[in-house]
């Protein structure tokens, strides 16, 4: 039975680990600084928009259609890179899009209106983007290589170091200018993705045997294997098939027509499996859109929400969110065990089942702290979802899977802020916040229903 993506309950993991290669080790190390990098100079851009906006004179209307230039450049570059990645590897695609992320996030500081601002932000998207599908596909070949469930504490490291930015940028916003600020972000992005970059490169990881069949000539269907859920002996066949037709006179008519049916058997299988996979893969990318959803509705509404409909004084309607992201990080920091106990399927029914009571919670609660406390409920629950949704859509299609998977989780992070408002609307701020806790749920009972789908194959 084939072990490469099933998640082993019977075997300690720890004595497993013991024997990793010692280049994994430190590619492992490598791949994590370019997570809490990733997070680190996003969130240091984000605490100096107030002041962009005040060197620019845009409106606030125009202020949010330049912010859509991070939003369109990312989701724009996001399946380019999957193919890339797949041409170049991940890893180089990697170093790349970080130089790019730490070149552009000093461009804002030089802009005077809202249209210069938008466009440098597309640059600044796509290097954003490309980065986020890069560093998950290397991220999915080496938890296949390691054979653990450690997807969880990459992201942990990227919340953690989107604290670390926000924190720091809060600390240093009235001491430097915006300029200095981001030139100095600059500087630390290329100086560490220098030295991340040396050790990531340096330790290849083996990639996955769908995608050494990719490269495959063409008419020859991939070799089957456990990361691959239509696995079938269909290779073995047109093998066998192609041997017989170059058999040579003399043999009978019926074994060539037999070897066109087994043919087109074979293309028809292929297909199948491809469109099965597709399938998949935009499940777990519907998973991961229900979980970025409430990240970005709780990032814009959480505190308005404590301030407004609670009465909460603003310095602790702004730890509205902090609690939500601590806890969050804490959760995907202990993401590796519970993947170990629980299991994929269990881990993602029972986190959305969390986040769906912690929101409901967080939103109909009539006291603040009731309310923090669902926050912080909620951020666990969310915390190892989107991870697992990355992870999975990966190891069934690669890159390209990693790449729709995020697609449709960044467009969920999109689509939240302004759909909560637009209810908030027609109804008002905490009844909007439940549609949080709905599709937490729907993320629950979506992998319920297909956890016979999700499971690997037996081998």
């Amino acid at each position: 039975m084939p072990t490469l993506n099933k998640i082993r309950t019977a075997t300690p993991w720890g004595r497993s680990n013991a024997t990793v290669d010692p280049a994994i080790r430190r590619l492992r190390a490598a791949l994590t600084l370019f997570f809490a990098l990733d997070g680190f100079i996003f969130a240091g851009w984000v605490v100096r928009i107030p002041t962009i906006k005040q060197q620019t004179g845009a409106s606030t209307g125009d202020l949010g259609l330049a912010l859509l230039g991070v939003s369109a450049g990312a989701v724009a570059t996001m399946m380019v890179t999957g193919r890339l990645c797949q041409r170049f590897g991940h890893q180089p695609m990697t170093v790349v899009a970080a130089v790019v992320m730490s070149l552009s996030v000093a461009l804002p500081a030089h802009t005077h209106s809202a249209l210069a601002l938008g466009l440098v932000l597309l640059v600044f998207g796509a290097g954003y983007g490309g980065l986020n599908v890069a560093m998950n596909s290397a991220a999915v070949d080496l938890v296949a290589a390691l054979r653990r469930p450690v997807m969880p504490t990459f992201h942990a490291a990227f919340s953690l170091g989107g604290m670390l930015g926000a924190g720091l940028g809060g600390l240093v916003a009235g001491r430097l200018s915006a300029a200095t600020h981001l030139t100095a972000l600059t500087a630390c992005g290329l100086a560490l993705t220098a030295f991340a970059g040396r050790a990531l490169l340096a330790h290849p990881v083996p990639r996955r045997q769908h995608e050494r069949s990719a490269t495959a000539p063409r008419g020859r269907p991939p070799r089957a294997d456990a990361t691959d859920p239509a696995r079938s002996p269909s290779s073995a066949r047109t093998a066998s098939a192609e041997r017989t037709a170059s058999a040579g006179p003399g043999e009978p008519v019926g074994r060539s027509e037999s070897v066109g049916r087994g043919e087109s058997g074979d293309r028809a299988a292929g297909r199948g499996a491809a469109r099965r996979t597709r399938r998949l893969v935009a499940v777990f990318g519907l998973i991961a859109l229900c979980t970025a959803y409430g990240e970005g509705a709780l990032a814009d509404w959480g505190a308005l929400h404590l301030e407004q409909d609670l009465d909460a004084h603003p310095g602790v309607a702004a730890a509205g969110y902090s609690v939500f992201a601590a806890m969050m990080t804490v959760g995907r920091l202990s993401g590796t065990a519970l993947l170990e106990r629980l299991g994929q399927t269990r881990a993602l029914v029972a986190g959305g089942a969390t986040a769906a009571t912690g929101m409901l919670v967080g939103s109909l609660a009539p006291t603040v702290w009731l309310a923090l406390l669902g926050f912080a409920v909620t951020g666990l629950g969310l915390a190892n979802i989107f991870p697992i949704a990355i992870e999975r859509a990966g190891a069934l299609n690669g890159p390209s899977g990693v790449a729709t998977a995020s697609t449709f989780g960044y467009g969920g992070m999109l689509c939240g802020p302004p759909a909560i408002g637009f209810v908030a609307d027609w109804f008002s701020l905490p009844t909007a916040l439940t549609t949080v806790a709905l599709l937490a749920a729907i993320a629950a009972v979506v992998a319920y229903a297909s956890r016979n789908a999700l499971r690997p194959p037996a081998g």
